[in-house]
């Protein structure tokens, strides 16, 4: 037998009663076997090793008293029992044994003997230094032991967490790993249930004979943040926190666990479930941009491909109307074919546009400009004469140029003007505001019309999107802004929405200022 499991096995069969003061004794060890509360076999186990002990004792009192051994042999031979019996036995035990051994050699080795008696004081004094002896070797073999099996159970703890973090880690990334991981716990540790409770999706995994108090425990152990150990019921509840912020909750049913162990198993099962998220998040991303790459190479050659019928049609239809000899009806139905190929031939270029901005090796051709140069520039090709006299435009005394593409950004300031034209009340006033908030330049265009939900203030910048309301408003393709997020984006910029019934819509453009670059 190896001497850990002698040890974890003689650990198990101490006396727990009377604790080491300030110590904590193991809460897997079994209670003390005097007790009446224990089976008909830990009783009769119990009472054999008392028995063998005092067994032990009148021997050894035997052969000193025929071989004529001096108290003080006699002594040293009552020690050695004492210290086997605080070894195999526990406290209690070797106590036990101490005291039967002390009675015996007042009984029969000091004189005088068969007489309970004691002529010499010396003699007092050596019995209590005996017994008192007896109790402290007792008490250190007995306090030596439970260290031992704490550090035997410590490792066992150790191998079974490593193991199930291993286990754990190698779970396949494509299924849930919260309908995983209860299951591998409640196998590695030997437990009744296992409850997982996760956060995100709200969901309660189980394994084993799981009862509703276990869920439920579960559960305040997230929505409280706390930890309950319930001993007596061999179950705890404990919160799976990243750094401080609670992610679910864990139950554990069937076993004592220390809280180490178990806010150990919270932390495996909480960053399983974050590597996760992680993973599904990187998958995520990787199929969008697989996606949107595929999509733009999709325009792009969609896009080449019906620019060149467009030219054709557009010069037929140009030509019809200027050779004449056309009736009015077939000069409006020509004139009506002419506009709609301008529009498919517009269309065909914001498509290669937004292609070319997707391209990994696109660069702008930057050059120092004015961003109040440039859009008034660009207001002055917005629309018709009554459309620009809508503006308003606020420019400082002071402007800080910038570093930009002056095409791409008229282009961006063209879509984002078109727009407030568009969306907003006819014949209100549009207020163009450029500030200089360093180390940024700062255009907002502010418009009074068609007000944009929170939810939609980020996903109107995506491709195709249209937000909910625009459908009955003028027709689009939902390209504009999201070609607006690209060339912002190129600049190292920033573009956002902003919306509210009481101040109307703003759309703010933010560059980096040219010393800023520089």
């Amino acid at each position: 037998m190896s001497a850990g499991t002698r040890a974890t096995r003689e650990s198990r069969d101490m006396d727990a009663t009377n604790p080491i003061p300030g110590e904590r004794i193991d809460e897997r060890q079994p209670s003390d076997p005097l007790r009446p509360s224990l089976s008909s076999r830990a009783m009769f186990r119990a009472v054999l090793s008392y028995s063998g002990f005092l067994a032990a004792v009148a021997v050894c009192t035997w052969l000193g008293f025929r071989l004529h051994f001096t108290p003080a042999s006699t002594g040293f031979v009552y020690l050695i029992v004492v210290v086997f019996a605080a070894v195999y036995g526990g406290f209690w035990p070797a106590t036990v044994t101490s005291i039967a051994a002390v009675t015996c050699l007042d009984y029969f080795f000091f004189p005088p003997i068969f007489s309970f008696t004691i002529s010499d004081p010396k003699n007092w004094l050596a019995l209590g230094a005996f017994e008192f002896t007896a109790l402290i070797v007792s008490r250190l073999s007995y306090r030596a032991q439970v260290r031992a099996a704490e550090a035997i159970a410590g490792q066992h703890d150790s191998e079974q967490l490593y193991e199930i973090s291993r286990r754990i880690l190698l779970l396949d990334r494509s299924r849930d790993p919260g309908a995983l991981i209860p299951a591998l716990i409640r196998e590695s540790f030997g437990l009744r249930a296992v409850v997982l409770f996760e956060a995100r999706s709200a969901d309660a995994h189980r394994s084993g004979n799981c009862s509703e108090e276990d869920e439920q425990g579960a559960r305040h152990a997230y929505f409280l943040n706390s930890d309950r150990f319930e001993p007596e019921k061999s179950a705890c509840f404990c919160a799976l926190r990243l750094g401080a912020l609670p992610v679910g909750g864990l139950a554990l049913s069937g076993r004592k666990f220390t809280p180490v162990v178990a806010h150990a198993l919270a932390s495996v099962c909480a960053i399983a479930m974050e590597r996760a998220r992680s993973f599904e998040q990187e998958y995520s991303a990787e199929a969008a941009r697989q996606l949107e790459q595929l999509r733009t190479a999709v325009l792009d050659a969609l896009a080449h491909e019906i620019k060149t019928p467009l030219t054709v049609i557009a010069t037929a239809s140009s030509g019809l109307l200027s050779a004449g000899g056309l009736s009015e009806t077939q000069t409006d139905l020509v004139a009506l074919i002419d506009d709609q190929a301008k529009e498919l031939t517009d269309l065909a270029n914001r498509l290669l546009g937004a292609a070319r901005l997707d391209r990994a090796d696109f660069k702008p051709r930057r050059e120092t400009v004015l961003l109040s140069s440039l859009v008034k520039d660009t207001i002055g090709n917005v629309g018709d004469q009554e459309s620009r006299g809508r503006f308003r435009i606020s420019v400082p005394d002071h402007e800080t140029p910038v570093l930009a593409d002056r095409k791409l950004m008229g282009s961006a300031f063209a879509q984002i003007l078109d727009n407030a034209v568009r969306y907003s009340k006819p014949g209100s006033p549009i207020e163009v505001e450029l500030a200089v908030a360093d180390p940024e330049v700062i255009v907002t265009v502010r418009d009074h019309g068609l007000v944009i939900a929170p939810a939609d203030r980020q996903r109107i910048f995506e491709r195709f999107y249209r937000a909910p309301g625009t459908e009955q408003g003028p027709a689009g393709t939902g390209l504009g802004l999201s070609i607006v997020r690209r060339v912002v984006d190129a600049h190292h910029g920033r573009v956002w929405a902003e919306s509210d019934p009481e101040h109307g819509t703003a759309f703010y453009l933010a560059l980096p200022s040219a010393e800023e670059l520089h």
